[in-house]
């Protein structure tokens, strides 16, 4: 009996934290900074419960921006996609939460903002495809590449949000 209560404290914690404690990569375009997006995309994020646990404003080099978007290299809005993201500044960002990657997409909305429904990022704040306000990893891969692209060893806080055990069970 005390053998199986050890193990559960033992392993119950891992698994939990392993489901909980996903990262993902969202970065404010140029668009949404001059817009004045930043504090109601980040007041979102934060309602919902999840954790930033890094932050920081710059503009992306082109080299950056290449290295970004090299998945869509060889389409013809490449060049497009690059000379926007090195236009101005950026707000790059790590959330990390239970399911952040899929659920942030879903508050990003649709790549196209008038495809996006009402209630999402883009289909609050957007028109057009080519100014879609935000970035948001669509993976576990993609938000590992593009969160070690975009900052490097150390930059990620690790805390427990005061918050937490209202969000999780």
């Amino acid at each position: 009996m005390l053998g199986l209560s050890a193990a559960a404290s033992v392993y119950a914690p891992e698994v939990y934290a392993s489901s909980v404690q996903e990262k993902s990569f969202i970065m404010i375009k140029p668009d949404g900074i001059h817009r004045g997006l930043i504090a109601d995309i980040i007041k979102r994020f934060e309602a919902k419960g999840y954790k930033l646990v890094a932050i920081k404003v710059m503009v992306p080099s082109k080299d950056l921006a290449s290295k970004h978007y090299e998945e869509h290299a060889q389409r013809p809005f490449y060049p497009g996609l690059v000379t926007f993201l090195s236009s101005g500044p950026v707000v790059a960002m790590v959330w990390e939460g239970k399911d952040v990657i899929k659920y942030g997409r879903k508050m990003i909305g649709a790549t196209n903002p008038l495809a996006s429904t009402p209630g999402t990022i883009r289909g609050d704040y957007g028109i057009d495809v080519g100014r879609n306000i935000i970035h948001g990893s669509d993976s576990v891969e993609s938000a590992q590449r593009e969160i070690a692209l975009w900052f490097g060893a150390g930059e990620l806080a690790e805390y427990d949000l005061a918050m937490g055990k209202w969000v999780y069970e």
